[in-house]
């Protein structure tokens, strides 16, 4: 039996806020500064975990379930590119990977958001270490598997309602 949509997007919410509480713990506890890519991952999941409380809070039914299952698998697309470009930049060579450029506030600060966005998800050389590992998969790989599930989940909310509704028409 499936979850009430409700349930399904009040988890999503838990687990992105579990996510970025042990990014933040790593971060502020382990002494692990987030590279850029980092970051922009973090953003995701927070985008991801904002539209499932709204959802979660609004107990959408119908075709509300459905915009909100595409605003969470729309945010978690965008975490996925950005966490594939990561993973990628991880599994390079060590003489093919870029090399360190300036931080993410510098770039913020210093450039249009149209010249920033470019620099960032091209990475840097620190993107490219792997500072820390659980069950042997990187921070980046872990971020992938979860926007991976989070695409999945929003797309099974947008096809299985709708699916469902026309089992109920019939």
């Amino acid at each position: 039996m499936f979850l009430k949509p409700r349930t399904t997007f009040f988890l999503i919410f838990l687990c992105c806020l579990s996510l970025l509480s042990f990014g933040l713990y790593l971060q502020h506890v382990k002494g692990l500064e987030p590279c850029p890519l980092c970051v922009m991952q973090r953003y995701a999941f927070v985008a991801v975990g904002l539209v499932a409380l709204i959802a979660s809070l609004h107990n959408s039914k119908g075709s509300a379930v459905r915009l909100y299952g595409l605003g969470v698998t729309l945010s978690a697309l965008g975490g996925l590119v950005v966490a594939g470009r990561h993973v990628w930049l991880e599994h390079l060579p060590k003489d093919q990977a870029p090399s360190c450029g300036p931080g993410l506030d510098f770039i913020i600060d210093s450039f249009p958001l149209s010249k920033a966005l470019p620099m960032i998800f091209k990475g840097s050389g620190e993107c490219a270490d792997v500072p820390w590992r659980f069950l042997g998969l990187s921070i980046s790989e872990w971020a992938l598997m979860w926007f991976v599930l989070f695409v999945v989940i929003g797309l099974s909310l947008l096809i299985l309602k709708s699916y469902a509704r026309k089992i109920g028409n019939k």
